[in-house]
């Protein structure tokens, strides 16, 4: 039980109630926040102006976003931004503290404002006072930097596998629920090691269909939804972490560079077949699984309705 909770959990339960004190008291980031952030995110995965995980400030995740910049210096570091994404982690850890303190004290309607503000205080004072009890001040500040930095590190490098480098969904298209979680989710392999490391989230695919299954169950559901997906020529991504990690870095250069595609982009065809992942797409239907002149196509790293949102693209 972690703050990656699924989203149709009831704020009154008991698996609600602890996922809050595990969230808050043990990790230290606002369970509310995260929650409100995780349910967006699931309803929408790499979908533009829905997900806010493709939402960053410090990383462009759209050609769009790449290219808003005037400054020639600005503009080279986002073409090069693949390869300080993962430094640029190290920060992620006090981000998240700091985007779940922000939502706590703000004039948003939040359940259980003064509980989680109570744990938070709890975690992030306590943590402190108890550092500097036992180290000299700069070994404490330093101590702290670090736990900060490997927090952040470990956070990104877990989820940035699961969607990062998969198609981009056009604001306009709708797809029915199997296409929109599969589609746009990235499965890693390596067996127990890899489930350790990731907590479960190596089954992306079957988190985003089954938000609410057990994670050791994931495993079990994971050929299942795999032949499911193969006998309805919807592509199922899976591939090595190291692999995902190659591609995270491609994907983010790629669209850094103004008019370059990213990788994940490919022409639809309604007769092909998934080729190398995770960059096929493949085989795609309609949102009625259909393959008649309305399906989809992948244009520019987007899976766009027809040629008129491709001009908008």
């Amino acid at each position: 039980m972690t703050p990656h909770t699924d989203r149709y959990s009831n704020p009154d339960n008991w698996n609600d109630w602890v996922s809050s004190i595990i969230a808050n008291l043990l990790i230290g980031i606002s369970h509310g926040w995260w929650q409100s952030k995780h349910n967006r995110h699931h309803a929408n995965p790499n979908k533009v102006r829905a997900d806010p995980d493709i939402a960053l400030a410090a990383i462009a995740f759209t050609p769009q976003r790449a290219t808003r910049h005037r400054s020639r210096l600005i503009r080279w570091l986002v073409a090069h931004q693949g390869w300080y994404f993962f430094p640029i982690l190290l920060l992620e850890g006090a981000s998240l503290h700091i985007d779940g303190i922000s939502r706590i004290i703000s004039r948003d309607k939040i359940q259980r404002r003064w509980v989680e503000i109570s744990l938070l205080t709890l975690h992030l004072g306590g943590l402190a006072l108890l550092v500097f009890l036992v180290l000299p001040p700069e070994k404490a500040v330093a101590f702290l930097a670090v736990q900060l930095a490997v927090f952040g590190l470990y956070m990104g490098s877990s989820f940035a596998p699961n969607h990062v480098g998969m198609p981009l969904v056009s604001p306009k298209l709708k797809l029915d629920f199997l296409r929109r979680q599969v589609l746009m989710s990235r499965n890693i392999s390596g067996g127990s090691p890899i489930s350790v490391f990731m907590g479960g989230l190596n089954y992306q695919i079957e988190h985003h269909l089954f938000p609410s299954m057990a994670r050791p169950h994931l495993r079990k559901a994971q050929p299942l939804v795999a032949a499911y997906c193969a006998a309805q020529g919807v592509p199922y991504t899976r591939t090595t972490l190291w692999q995902s990690y190659r591609i995270v870095i491609s994907h983010f250069n790629s669209v850094g560079l103004r008019g370059k595609k990213p990788p994940s982009s490919a022409p639809w065809s309604p007769n092909a077949a998934p080729s190398n992942p995770p960059y096929s797409v493949g085989g795609l239907g309609d949102a009625s699984g259909g393959q008649g002149p309305a399906s989809p196509a992948v244009h520019r790293g987007y899976i766009v309705d027809g040629p008129e949102d491709r001009e908008n693209r």
